[in-house]
């Protein structure tokens, strides 16, 4: 005999929890299906620890420059095995409020594999549940290419399972995971190369940001090769090699880290059963509404295909449960306009369109406003990385429609800008706040002369 719930979230991470939470809170018999901690990637193999890993590279880099300021900080070895056990510490304290947290809300958390029987019904572990509402919210995972000698390489969830710090790292990707771990086992004191497709990281940021963090990184001893086509993985006398398709290969790595992107979790739900189209790759596909094509059934998050962050996951569950049981039928998410961070060294922050995008929308009537300096964190240091802004504005009115920063302290400062640019804030209502002196911040609210590029008029005043 099943038993009935008027939701059920397949999948206890950002996404599974945010919708499942608000569902409960609008009073409905809600359950979770989940095999393993709750918390999902982010908690348990993603941003929390990697933030974690961050600050402790952060701390390396400060004793480091401590000196500078007559601060007697001298480095020492590094205790890897410390700042795993305190990181997984963390992260189970995270783990254990969740499970109290579901608990305490009413849901109910079904530990197993959940898999769809039919549009209405899922089986976990033999027992079958029926629902009104299903919502699927199983993430994504590493992706791992097929090539020659791929297993020898580790993914972001190796990362994290590493029990010693490895020495001579390979990471092949320059994404965000890519350039993450680069940032954080390069201030730890590995040495680290990256490689990537592209001729730049961060490919699908704004060109300053990608080619700024690139110097950065190359500054700081990261070796880039970029535009390099990794053609298998081999293991040789000196250690584990990249074979490239053309050139020479890269060799004597102890750890080659995979990080060329993410595959929806979609294999074994049963998405035929219920006869839930996908696209090819296995990503569902959803409305603006996060329906899929079967009434009732709904996805969010990385399986979704749109956005994958946690922020957008946590906002997309909380919408449709709203929609669903608030009494807020046309309530959906709005992803135009999404900020996000990479905690690289230093981080990154966007929000809105990159300049080529802009220009691509809105022609000639773009306005462009940049700065570069180095921040007072180093004025006392022989060293430092820069700190790089810019505004891309739009029409006559210089609407602010993209942001790009990167440098210490973006990752805290964008959060309200971005509500400035959400909201339609032009560059005259930028140079109308008072800035607050002395930080980086108050850059964005004191750029006077726009850029010029090379085509555009130099006569034309700016929005012409």
């Amino acid at each position: 005999m099943s038993q009935h719930f008027d939701l059920i979230a397949i999948g206890g991470g950002s996404g599974g929890l945010a919708v499942a939470e608000r569902a409960a809170q609008l009073g409905r018999r809600v359950a979770l299906i989940d095999p393993g901690p709750l918390g999902g990637t982010c908690v348990n193999q993603g941003c929390v620890p990697k933030k974690v890993m961050w600050y402790a590279a952060n701390l390396a880099q400060a004793v480091r420059d401590g000196g500078g300021f007559g601060v007697g900080a001298q480095p020492g070895a590094f205790d890897w095995p410390a700042l795993v056990a305190g990181r997984n510490r963390f992260v189970e304290r995270i783990n254990n409020y969740w499970d109290g947290y579901v608990k305490h809300e009413g849901i109910t958390h079904l530990r197993g594999l959940g898999h769809l029987v039919d549009d209405r019904t899922l089986e976990v572990d033999g027992n079958r549940y029926t629902a009104d509402h299903i919502v699927i919210a199983t993430g994504s995972r590493p992706l791992v290419p097929r090539m020659p000698g791929a297993e020898l390489g580790i993914t972001s969830d190796g990362f994290f399972a590493l029990k010693e710090q490895p020495r001579r790292v390979a990471i092949i990707g320059g994404g965000y995971v890519g350039v993450e771990l680069a940032g954080v086992l390069r201030a730890l004191g590995s040495e680290v190369t990256v490689v990537a497709l592209e001729d730049r990281v961060l490919w699908l940021f704004d060109p300053m940001v990608s080619e700024t963090l690139g110097q950065t990184m190359e500054q700081e001893g990261v070796r880039l090769h970029l535009e390099f086509a990794v053609a298998a993985l081999e293991q040789r006398d000196d250690g584990l090699a990249l074979v490239p398709r053309t050139g020479e290969p890269l060799t004597g790595f102890d750890t080659v880290i995979w990080a060329v992107g993410r595959a929806p979790n979609s294999a074994g739900l049963g998405l035929d059963a219920a006869k839930v189209e996908t696209q090819p790759n296995g990503i569902i596909k959803v409305d603006a509404y996060q329906n899929t094509n079967v009434p009732g059934i709904y996805a969010i998050g990385d399986i979704a295909g749109r956005e994958p962050l946690t922020p957008v996951a946590v906002a997309a569950g909380r919408r449709l449960a709203r929609r669903l049981f608030g009494d807020e039928p046309n309530l959906k998410l709005d992803y135009e306009n999404v900020p996000t961070v990479v905690f690289s060294h230093p981080p990154v922050g966007r929000v809105g369109l990159t300049e080529p995008e802009a220009r691509a929308r809105y022609g000639d009537t773009l306005t462009v406003y940049e700065t570069r300096f180095t921040p007072m964190r180093y004025a006392l240091n022989a060293h430092g990385p820069e700190t790089a802004m810019k505004l891309v504005c739009a029409g006559p009115e210089e609407r602010v429609v993209g942001i790009h920063l990167i440098g210490d302290g973006v990752d805290e400062m964008l959060q309200g800008f971005a509500v400035a640019l959400k909201m339609g804030a032009t560059k005259a209502d930028l140079d109308d706040t008072v800035a607050i002196h002395p930080t980086s911040a108050e850059e964005l609210v004191t750029l006077k002369v726009p850029v010029r590029r090379p085509g555009e008029n130099p006569g034309a005043a700016p929005g012409e």
